[in-house]
């Protein structure tokens, strides 16, 4: 099955006018819950993504709480643990629950969606003092644009072209339709 199919079929495309977390406004969304709620379709996208890397990493690392899902199933793929980064108290990326990595492991690191990437660069910036080698991104979805981030290559399943905008220029909001927050940054 196609990825766009998928995307579709599980409503994990809305359309609209919604806030991302990286305070742009957007006519998408892309939810990739939606289609990560279903097993089949978790391993089947975590498994299509693990084989856009052709070097295997030591470890996948994540941000909580997009890339939990799909940075589990591409670290099956690639037969590698999986690691996580969580928002401490003062909403800062970091490596928790006595999670470690070796200076010069080879890390890849798995998102649900890039948009701007700041999440991505976050967890980029919490595992410097690790001092990994970052071979790889991976995400399902690229909505940046972007071909890599801090020079570190980005690989997607698919890459869609969705609108965004400052909030002052947002013609959502001049048309005064309700804009909704669906994503889990605060």
């Amino acid at each position: 099955m196609e990825i766009m199919e998928i995307l579709k079929k599980t409503n994990a495309i809305l359309n609209g006018h919604f806030l991302l977390s990286s305070g742009l406004h957007s006519d998408t969304y892309i939810q990739c819950a939606q289609a990560l709620k279903y097993p089949e379709y978790a391993e089947m996208l975590g498994k299509a993504l693990s084989e856009k890397f052709n070097e295997k990493p030591d470890y996948v690392v994540s941000p909580a709480l997009g890339g939990l899902i799909i940075g589990y199933e591409v670290a099956r793929g690639l037969k590698t643990p999986f690691l996580f980064t969580e928002r401490n108290k003062e909403g800062v990326m970091e490596l928790r629950r006595n999670f470690f990595i070796e200076e010069n492991a080879k890390v890849i690191i798995i998102e649900d969606v890039i948009t701007t990437g700041k999440s991505t660069l976050e967890v980029v910036k919490a595992l410097e003092k690790y001092k990994p080698q970052i071979i790889g991104i991976g995400c399902i979805v690229n909505r940046s644009k972007k071909k890599d981030l801090n020079n570190i290559k980005i690989q997607s399943l698919v890459e869609i072209d969705a609108k965004t905008y400052e909030p002052d220029n947002c013609p959502l909001c001049k048309e005064n339709i309700p804009a909704v927050k669906p994503g889990s940054r605060k």
